[in-house]
């Protein structure tokens, strides 16, 4: 299947029917923004963060998921992001789809029904099982971990040998 011939089911719950369905915006868009199903304004006080209903639960085909995602405009301009990015939504789930949103900035931000709060993509799934080993194979990156790739070409580039 293609992006351009995937049906996926959607039921619009009860606090979400007048809110229209997400679409994709251009010929070449990933995903679909999601819209906020609150009742009325709900403010976000800095720091603080909450699950923004989406009036939205959707039936995947097998194989696939999707990923909630941040907007990259409420980021940049507001500081507005969400907790666990990205969140995904497996082809199994048949509740609610809700955006964990936080407030990164220095103000409030106030979130209002038909928003767009976040966005989401659908994706395929590769399955795979366990194949436990006694050893792993070696990799030219080993144990690295968090921010090691490219340390060693930085300590050459700086003439420091990446033994010491």
């Amino acid at each position: 299947m293609t992006a351009a011939n995937l049906s996926v089911g959607v039921q619009r719950l009860s606090h979400g029917r007048d809110l229209p369905l997400p679409e994709i915006q251009t010929a070449q868009s990933a995903g679909v923004d999601l819209l906020a199903a609150v009742e009325g304004q709900v403010t976000l006080q800095p720091g603080e963060r909450m699950i923004v209903p989406t009036g939205l639960a959707i039936a995947l085909p097998p194989g696939y998921e999707a990923q909630v995602r941040p907007r990259s405009g409420l980021a940049i301009n507001q500081g507005v992001t969400l907790v666990n990015s990205p969140g995904t939504i497996d082809a199994d789930y048949r509740g609610e789809i809700g955006a964990i949103v936080i407030n990164h900035g220095s103000e409030e931000f106030v979130i209002e029904r038909g928003m767009r709060i976040a966005q989401m993509v659908v994706a395929p799934v590769i399955g795979f099982s366990w194949k436990e080993m006694d050893e792993l194979p070696q990799s030219e990156r080993g144990e690295g971990g968090f921010g090691s790739t490219g340390n060693a070409q930085k300590e050459l580039s700086a003439g420091k040998r990446s033994e010491d």
